[in-house]
């Protein structure tokens, strides 16, 4: 049995994965509902019944043994139902991932702005997962880290899912050197560079991150690469990992990422879709010791911000 990000068993699928796309599943709660439908309505007032109710006629739900539910199907605590996900009316994110390297064990994606990693919420295929699984017909390709669906830059991901743990604890345990660009304001009575320490919690909005009294628990280097008038091109280097950190961390000291629709404010829903202003913040350089191999490995991203990094740059991110 699989295991999933957390470390639990993962239960086994009688579905295939499909177009890229692996089954989800839901366990039927304790409670009493006429029949299997009616339960499918409450459980998921954002659809409307008679979606739920042409899945269920077209077979479409299963259980464990990959039998199909049908309208007369009665309501069973305990019960697991399979199915593939559906985004109606997904969007297409008109920009390309490109891939910078690849073997028998690994893909080195440069994602960009926009695409998020996994499937998530409104996005399903356009997703940088999905489509690298159909591009290179590996239907078990996993990421073994996430970038936020803003961010662009370069992300690992693992073809074989008996060398997934390998990855994924070099990533937890922090055995990664990763280096990012970004683009912010300049203040000049900062002195740099500078380590920014702070305690990282859940934040008051939907998705979002913020400061509070306590112990640090998340650090981040911060260097100015570039100047150009009250802008700056900052090589920034997390020393842990907490959601949002550097935009955290950034939107703290007075000079938030340019374009963040989270921080310091978050912005209406609209502007989370003006693709003509990305995200400054780019996951730059990967280095690493393969876990797998003992190869010692580099990657940089070939994408750019508002404002271009310096030459050489090897010595800058070193």
């Amino acid at each position: 049995m699989a295991r999933n990000r957390s470390g639990k068993k993962s239960p086994v699928s009688p579905l295939p994965i499909r177009d890229g796309i692996a089954p989800s599943y839901l366990n039927l709660p304790h409670g009493e509902w006429p029949d299997l439908l009616s339960f499918l309505i409450e459980r998921f007032p954002h659809l409307p019944a008679e979606v739920l109710t042409d899945r269920l006629r077209r077979g479409e739900l299963v259980d464990n043994d990959g039998q199909a539910f049908t309208l007369a199907s009665p309501f069973r605590q305990g019960q697991r139902v399979w199915y593939y996900r559906e985004v109606p009316d997904e969007k297409t994110v008109p920009f390309q991932e490109t891939i910078l390297f690849e073997d028998e064990l690994i893909v080195i994606a440069d994602k960009p702005h926009w695409l998020s990693t996994i499937p998530a919420g409104r996005h399903l295929k356009e997703t940088l997962l999905i489509r690298l699984r159909n591009r290179l017909s590996l239907p078990e390709l996993a990421p073994s880290h996430r970038l936020d669906r803003e961010t662009a830059g370069l992300v690992l991901l693992c073809k074989q899912p008996e060398h997934r743990g390998a990855y994924q604890t070099m990533f937890q345990k922090r055995n990664v050197q990763k280096h990012y660009q970004a683009v912010a304001p300049v203040r000049n009575d900062l002195t740099l560079p500078y380590v920014y320490r702070s305690n990282i919690v859940r934040g008051d909005t939907f998705f979002t991150m913020k400061e509070a009294e306590g112990e640090s628990n998340s650090e981040t280097e911060i260097n100015l690469l570039r100047q150009e008038g009250n802008r700056g091109l900052y090589l920034l280097k997390p020393h842990t990992g907490r959601q949002h950190q550097l935009r955290v961390h950034m939107s703290a000291l007075g000079i938030p990422l340019e374009n963040d629709p989270w921080y310091p404010i978050v912005q209406p829903e609209a502007d989370h879709e003006d693709y003509s202003q990305p995200l400054q913040l780019l996951a730059y350089t990967l280095e690493f010791t393969d876990p797998v191999t003992g190869q010692a490995r580099f990657f940089r991203s070939q994408r750019q911000l508002n404002i271009t990094a310096p030459k050489p740059l090897d010595q800058a991110d070193s």
